[in-house]
């Protein structure tokens, strides 16, 4: 398919139902899961009104062929769980000073992010303790930091996001969503940005798969995203997937490795290594919708798999660019992207057409 059939298919409109369809199974012989709306009974899964800022929440009843996602609670932390097996937490402890998804695990239940700093694991690295599992932030937000956000780190400048509400999670037989609010704040508390953030989990067979659709709203003065590589929405990666210890880093063009892929733009970035004896994945697909897309990639050897469509000057060597971008009082910047753990290398788990599905599912809506 060329590029210009790619894109034109990417941004075919289609309106969002309360749980997107999941993708299909990569054809190398994982399984297939039917693409339908979730269906669900009363005793099937829990729901709760929007806006409500507290839920009941019950696992789903199902049959055990059948996948699903549920929630649970427990101070700081939602838990997202899949057949009532742990996927990942929603943290957002004040103190950490943004929220973030950790741990990341694959569908056999193999952890393939970064456990430090919430965990210490021995052989490890534990530079760059700010980052935190799965995350959005941004190193130059009027001037503030919120990307090394680390209390310790001791930035005059540094913000903080924090949890306004939790406003749903929705459990489901094929999906379930979990929706919250989050304020960006300056170290006097002022907010710079309101955050409308909706994630959709997946059940799957083989495939581990989250979107995010994040709408920033600025306040009451303009905000403006600086042009710095530190930035933005990010997976912290285990070892084992990182290029410097054994993984293999490729992008949607076919370039390989940080040299190749590190402040280039591309559709999608796929990180594989071999965990534990099973050789897994990590992807991250840039929306077609997207401001800029296709993003630049801020991805590191050392395990950073990061999109950045601000840092144009440090990506280009190029210090007569400028990637900032302002938005005006009450105006909102949004963007999406869906992350997928996968079994198998960036071919055998046909990467390439899990990109295509997203764009055909998400549309541009």
């Amino acid at each position: 398919m060329s590029r210009s059939i790619s894109i034109l298919i990417c941004l075919l409109p289609a309106l969002l139902p309360a749980a997107q369809k999941p993708p299909s199974a990569p054809a190398n012989g994982a399984a297939t899961v039917k693409e339908r709306a979730p269906q669900r009974t009363p005793a099937a899964s829990s729901s709760s009104a929007i806006g409500a800022a507290t839920v009941k929440e019950r696992a789903p009843q199902r049959t055990p062929t059948t996948p699903s996602v549920s929630f649970t609670r427990a101070p700081n932390t939602i838990h997202i769980l899949i057949n009532n097996q742990p996927f990942t937490d929603l943290l957002y402890k004040a103190a950490d000073n943004k929220p973030y998804l950790h741990p990341l695990r694959s569908a056999s239940g193999k952890v393939v992010s970064r456990h430090y700093p919430m965990e210490t694991v021995p052989g490890e690295d534990t530079e760059h303790p700010h980052h935190r599992g799965i995350a959005f932030t941004h190193g130059d937000v009027n001037g503030y930091n919120f990307w090394a956000s680390e209390q310790e780190q001791k930035d005059p400048h540094q913000g903080r996001i924090l949890l306004d509400k939790i406003i749903r999670t929705q459990g489901g037989r094929d999906s379930g969503i979990l929706e919250a609010s989050f304020q960006w704040l300056t170290p006097k508390g002022e907010t710079l940005l309101r955050e409308h953030r909706v994630m959709t989990f997946y059940a799957h067979p083989t495939l581990r798969i989250i979107d995010f659709d994040i709408q920033l709203t600025a306040g009451q003065a303009p905000v403006r995203f600086g042009d710095t590589k530190e930035g933005s929405f990010y997976v912290r990666l285990g070892r084992e997937l990182s290029e410097d210890t054994g993984g293999t880093m490729i992008s949607s063009t076919g370039a390989k490795s940080e040299k190749n892929v590190w402040g280039r733009q591309a559709d999608w970035v796929d990180d594989y290594g071999t965990v534990q004896g099973e050789q897994l994945g990590v992807a991250i697909f840039d929306h077609p919708g997207n401001p800029r897309h296709p993003t630049h990639w801020h991805s590191r050897a050392y395990g950073l798999l990061a999109v950045n469509i601000f840092g144009l000057h440090d990506f280009l060597n190029d210090k007569t660019k400028d990637g900032s971008l302002t938005i005006q009082p009450a105006e909102t910047l949004r963007f999406r992207y869906r992350v997928v753990v996968h079994p198998g290398d960036t071919a055998t788990a046909n990467v390439a057409t899990l990109y295509d599905e997203y764009c055909r599912q998400a549309g541009d809506k």
